[in-house]
């Protein structure tokens, strides 16, 4: 792909598609970014975009994103898994990328990464799971997760039928700097890293940096093959793993490990006990707890033979992340910006 010819990220507001126009403008590359108007921009301040207001529910505004450019990184994601309406949830993930598909064929785009999920893969408890395992797991699967496997249903559809020039990675749990709405998952990171985070469960998932993520989506225009999809993933991290690691940099101890009954106990308690309170949407979900102990080893080896993508260890990761967020905090303190001003 020529450097002169303009790409597009989409949901460019947000941890991947952030990091993936900053990749992009790494490597000399000429980007557009497509966001609401009434998105959080701070993630791009300072680099050089051309940015074009839309939302992927409106196909004219897709379109004219579109227009002159030679790929597409699809990175909108609704992730509001804690919805007890989900409707948002399939509008966005999966009306949104069919309007950004119908648009990349109109607009005769050479390439259409989408970025997809590890929660699409099957479940298998015995060993690694590979791109080819089918999703099995329907009748436990939340809502989110349902609307992220009819989005990728629909988009192998395109590609098989229609010929969309796609590829889709299917990412795991990201981590990394740079994360300043932030991510759910960031939010505990920072929280154990400075001893705020008491208590966590006896879970264990995989993880990636977000830095590789965004250079997967470089490769992937670049090697992917049309209508593949590549697991996205590096370390499996168990909770204790991880934010030891975590604790560590920060100079704290680590946070207590509850065993998953107790954890999910708990959750089912306070599910009751806000739906008596008529709370419309609330974060603590027992599907969370599900899924993170859902998921196994993922075997990467097809995207590391195929896009010779190599991530880095996640000691390092998580090393970049604490002292991004502890920076952040210091300049919160000087009156600059609120450090979680957008949770």
């Amino acid at each position: 792909m020529s450097n002169e010819t303009p790409v597009l990220v989409t949901g460019a507001s947000g941890f991947v598609g952030s990091h993936t126009a900053r990749q992009l403008v790494k490597e000399g590359r000429k980007v557009r970014v497509f966001l609401r108007k009434t998105s959080n921009q701070e993630a791009l301040k300072g680099l050089p975009v051309e940015i074009f207001f839309g939302d992927v529910l409106d196909p004219d505004s897709l379109r004219r994103a579109m227009k002159g450019c030679s790929t597409v990184f699809h990175c909108v994601v609704d992730p509001r898994f804690w919805l007890t309406d989900p409707a948002p949830l399939f509008r966005n993930n999966v009306e949104g990328l069919v309007n950004a598909m119908d648009a990349a064929l109109e607009c005769e785009i050479q390439r259409f990464v989408f970025t997809s999920t590890m929660g699409t893969l099957g479940l298998n408890p015995d060993g690694p799971v590979t791109e080819e395992l089918a999703f099995n797991w329907y009748d436990k699967a939340p809502p989110y997760i349902l609307s992220r496997r009819q989005a990728e249903d629909k988009f192998v559809a395109y590609c098989r039928d229609k010929g969309l020039p796609g590829v889709a990675l299917c990412i795991s749990n990201t981590f990394g700097p740079e994360d300043y709405q932030p991510t759910p998952q960031g939010k505990m990171l920072w929280e154990a890293a400075r001893g705020k985070l008491r208590v966590i469960w006896d879970a264990a998932q995989p993880t990636v940096d977000i830095r590789d993520v965004a250079q997967a989506c470089s490769l992937a225009e670049k090697h992917g093959r049309i209508g593949e999809r590549y697991i996205i993933s590096n370390e499996f991290l168990s909770y204790r793993e991880m934010f030891t690691m975590v604790a560590a940099e920060g100079g704290h101890t680590p946070p207590l490990v509850l065993p998953v009954a107790v954890a999910e106990a708990v959750v089912r308690i306070s599910e009751k006990l806000l739906k008596l309170l008529r709370r419309k949407d609330y974060v603590i979900r027992s599907d969370a707890v599900f899924l993170s102990t859902a998921f196994k080893e993922l075997d990467t080896s097809k995207a590391r033979r195929e896009l010779h993508w190599k991530p880095r260890p996640m000691a390092e990761t998580v090393k970049d992340a604490v002292a991004w967020f502890a920076q952040r905090q210091q300049v919160a303190q000087v009156g600059m910006t609120p450090i979680f001003g957008h949770w």
